[in-house]
């Protein structure tokens, strides 16, 4: 491998208050310094951009091209969120628009619904031709932290104090981005590069770039991964690499945590951009198959649902006009139904009950009195991968869904598990305690956690209170 050392930045000595220093680190400007080594990613490059082609497809698989982007950018919000900190599934964002009332606290899924906002914001400006821009960031940073926890962490507003990642102060964190005063200068060099007009990489390899340096640069105080990873969507949208959003990572750096931890800080340690693209190819190739697949999937579960309702004869005419409306909202009642489908509630309770009759939705106790009828298959799909959630406390996988979960969350021998930053991602402690520094942790440092008062919360309480942070990816990794 060619000498990386001119990749590495440089380091800014700062002080605080109480005269302590720390080393801030000032990422160098893209493109890495000397040139990438493409060569051995050439075949993984190739798969990539041929899944790419076959996600650009994908809404010719189903009947309705606006359906798949309607709950990728939900599931989308659901799992990136999910990421730092909140446990809300798909299915309670689904009841929240619909004007049901979840099991997890409303906090989590308001937060889930600021990001549907900023992500539909986003999708609304690159369309209309508005490049991907400092501008634009901050105004999806605006709507993502509009209200809930994050509105207090200065929303649309690139910071003006210093954060770090692991650690309880700057002197003792795993990684410390710029300082305030050289912030700009590294967000101006991050805008040019988005902009300029020949370009030394494809713009798949130009994505996972960007997102390495705006996850580095850390501008906000609270919402950087979130950004972060709209950022890779968005920029291949204005490149024309993508003509739907419909490509998210969450899901894969997600289930790789612990591999995006190591693969981003070995780009900062190391210069290593090589390593950080392999994973990167390989989470692009590998998301775009899975949406597609899951396209497939869900166009043979309505073929077949469709085929069921075809043997109501008459009955069946209303009937699959629920089914239509229910492809598109997956949980619905008697009288939102009859609105829908302009038909008194009576007709719009059979056709659903004559859905519930044939397996294709299910039905549980509303927050009122009308029972909610579930699409369960549809979610069932969609929410693969992610926290299959629970609706009212009902389990929604695919084996069980009169079961009520003893955890409320499917499938974990601590409880409620949150993929949470090891600070929290409000800027809280590992005790829950406020900062008044605002910590902002995420990358290096968080792992799966657990609830407080649990063995492994405890003992990552413990690790924190030793402040040792270097050991504790590792710990993690061990114990989660």
């Amino acid at each position: 491998m060619s000498d990386n050392q001119s990749r590495l930045g440089s380091y800014i000595r700062c002080s605080v208050t109480a005269g302590e220093t720390y080393q801030a680190f000032l990422p160098p400007a893209l493109p890495p310094e000397p040139p990438l080594d493409l060569l051995p990613l050439q075949g993984l490059l190739s798969k990539a951009n041929q899944a790419l082609g076959k996600l650009d497809a994908v809404a010719d698989i189903l009947p309705d091209s606006n359906l798949l982007l309607y709950y990728y950018v939900r599931k989308e919000a659901v799992l990136s969120s999910q990421i730092e900190g909140t446990q809300s599934s798909l299915s309670d964002l689904l009841l929240h628009e619909s004007g049901e009332v979840t099991s997890v606290p409303i906090d989590d899924v308001t937060e889930v619904s600021s990001y549907v906002a900023a992500l539909e914001h986003g999708l609304k400006r690159v369309r209309e031709g508005f490049p991907v821009s400092l501008r634009l960031i901050r105004e999806m940073h605006t709507i993502l932290l509009s209200k809930g926890r994050g509105s207090n962490k200065q929303p649309g507003e690139f910071r003006t104090s210093q954060n770090w990642i692991g650690g309880s102060r700057p002197g003792n964190a795993a990684f410390v981005p710029p300082p305030p005063e050289r912030l700009m200068e590294c967000l101006d060099a991050l805008e040019k590069y988005l902009h300029q007009e020949e370009r030394p990489y494809t713009a798949l390899i130009d994505a996972g770039l960007i997102h390495v340096q705006f996850e580095t640069i850390h501008p906000f105080l609270d919402g950087n991964g979130r950004i972060g990873r709209l950022l890779i969507t968005f920029f291949l949208m204005m490149m024309g690499d993508l003509r739907q959003p419909n490509l998210y990572l969450s899901l894969f750096f997600k289930n790789n945590r612990q591999e995006y931890y190591a693969r981003l800080s070995a780009v900062r340690t190391a210069g290593d951009w090589e390593g950080w693209l392999d994973y990167f190819l390989h989470g692009v190739a590998e998301t775009a198959n899975q949406v597609v697949a899951t396209s497939q999937a869900i166009s043979s579960l309505f073929k077949a649902d469709q085929e069921k309702i075809a043997s109501l004869k008459r009955a069946g005419i209303t009937a699959g006009q629920a089914h239509e409306c229910l492809q598109k909202v997956a949980i619905s009642n008697a009288i939102n139904m009859a609105a829908a489908l302009e038909v008194s509630v009576p007709t719009a309770r059979a056709a659903l009950n004559n859905l519930k009759e044939l397996g294709i939705v299910k039905d549980i106790a509303g927050a009122g009195k009308e029972r909610l009828y579930v699409y369960t298959g549809l979610i069932e799909l969609l929410e693969q991968g992610g926290h299959q959630g629970s609706i009212l406390g009902v389990s929604t996988s695919a084996n069980g869904f009169a079961h009520l979960e003893e955890a409320g969350v499917n499938g974990t021998k601590f409880g409620n598990p949150i993929d949470v930053e090891i600070l929290g991602s409000q800027g809280r402690s590992p005790t829950g305690d406020h900062s008044e520094q605002g910590v902002v942790v995420d990358d290096v440092l968080r792992g799966q956690a657990c609830h407080r008062g649990s063995t492994a919360g405890n003992q990552l309480d413990q690790a924190f209170a030793a402040q040792d942070h270097q050991s504790l990816p590792d710990w993690a990794a061990a114990h989660l």
